[in-house]
């Protein structure tokens, strides 16, 4: 069944929901979109209807491509209905069918979405908490307003002097190395960082030294690193606008610190809804006034940083977070910057009683990423726990090559990690425990 909702004269949002003919579990699912959105995302809408769940998507109220932002220029109705309002009309109309269609309302309503997927679901619990019972927010752009200025960060990092370009061919030089004084820390070395945020890694230890070239870095990448890692900072302030990324990253720093320009995302971000100009170039960059600019854009519209979660907690939602720690797109440090802002908001007790946080080691930016495909069902986890009120204590993952599960490991909920109880296999998750750093 397919929608197209007018909520403002610019808008255009079409939606698409597919119900079972039979077997309908009697809950609604809505899932996410990736970078601009711009289509519906059929990908995501097949496994929960497999799973009996009536299900909706939609392209956000424009359409393209996931990494196009041209069609914000001249649009602030259209950049609304990205932001926030498409997905909430989406879901108010996409229960309205499923009652009409069924007989019934939906007992349940999930919402699953990573990367802008996982901005979403935060956005509704802190705009529209009853809209949906349980939310897993994976990788989640919720701070549009600093991820944006930290990515163009990035590519200036290696891209502002040319003797600081790195080709993909020196990427491992940077994460054997970051292996090698690091991956010890928890006790094993299995090519996992399990709290990278502690990773103590100078890049200086790659310096060329006289008449030794190979398998090193110059001094202007060893600088390039060093801003990749560190935070990016107001010069005038002082203050920290974005945190930077995390060692064991290394291996996909292609396309935010590794390409000839800046990942397309956040370049159309500047050009079309910042500064409204095509022509802009990012070395222009001012990050003392620009990302100001940026603020008073996106913090109304595009940002859900919103640590008030007391009324999506009264309604007795339940909310999954996670994310990779070695996403080089966006910084873990973004989310667990946002769950410590809603722990002091709303105070820890009463935050675990509706809040989990997992921290995935060697998971990249919801894909592949140092240690191979990452699999886990975060869906049922949330499903436990709001059906039967059983909180997750850990999340079993799996790390696959060649479609074949090598290792399993327990995510535990942050700032817990999972240690070796000392017996058994190291590939099995069975031989380890949640235990804080």
């Amino acid at each position: 069944m397919a929608a197209t909702l007018t909520p403002s004269k610019d808008s255009d949002i079409h939606i698409e929901l597919w119900m079972p003919i039979s077997g309908w579990n009697g809950k609604f699912m809505g899932v996410g979109n990736g970078g601009w959105a711009g289509s519906i995302s059929y990908g995501q809408m097949s496994d929960p209807l497999r799973r009996g769940y009536a299900v909706a998507s939609t392209d956000t109220g424009h359409s393209g491509g996931g990494l196009d932002g041209r069609f914000a220029l001249g649009h602030p109705e259209k950049l609304v209905d990205f932001g926030y309002r498409a997905i909430h009309e989406m879901t108010t109309t996409a229960k309205a069918l499923v009652t009409r269609f069924y007989g019934a309302k939906p007992r349940l309503s999930y919402w699953v979405g990573g990367s802008t997927g996982g901005k979403q679901g935060l956005t509704e619990a802190q705009r529209y908490p009853n809209d949906y019972d349980g939310i897993v927010a994976g990788a989640p752009v919720n701070y549009w307003s600093r991820v944006m200025p930290h990515l163009i960060w990035l590519a200036r990092a290696t891209l502002d002097d040319a003797a600081g370009f790195m080709p993909p061919k020196d990427y491992p030089i940077v994460h054997r190395a970051v292996l090698n004084a690091c991956d010890a820390r928890d006790g094993l070395r299995d090519d996992l960082l399990s709290d990278p945020a502690h990773c103590n890694f100078n890049p200086t230890v790659l310096l060329c030294s006289a008449g030794h070239d190979a398998d090193c870095l110059t001094a202007p990448q060893v600088e390039g690193v060093k801003k990749i890692y560190g935070p990016v900072i107001n010069s005038l302030t002082r203050t920290v606008i974005s945190p930077g990324l995390l060692p064991g990253i290394e291996l996909g720093w292609a396309p935010a610190a590794g390409g000839q320009k800046p990942f397309q995302i956040p370049d159309d971000y500047f050009k079309y809804v910042v500064f409204k100009n095509p022509a802009w170039d990012f070395h222009t960059m001012d990050f003392d006034r620009d990302v100001s600019m940026s603020d008073g854009i996106a913090r109304p519209v595009l940002d859900g940083t919103d640590p008030d979660l007391r009324r999506f907690a009264g309604h007795h939602g339940k909310l999954l977070v996670y994310h990779g720690l070695s996403d080089p797109l966006i910084t873990p440090l973004n989310t667990i910057d946002y769950y410590e802002s809603v722990l002091k908001r709303i105070g820890a007790g009463k935050t675990q009683g509706f809040m989990r946080v997992f921290m995935v080691p060697g998971m990249g930016h919801m894909a592949p990423s140092t240690a191979g495909p990452v699999g886990f069902d975060m869906l049922a986890a949330l499903e436990q726990w709001v059906e039967r009120g059983e909180a997750p204590d850990h999340v079993v993952v799996s790390y696959m090559h060649d479609g074949k599960v090598e290792r399993t490991r327990p995510v535990c909920p942050h700032p817990q990690i999972a240690v070796y109880t000392g017996t058994g296999s190291l590939d099995t998750a069975g031989n380890f425990t949640c235990k804080a750093p």
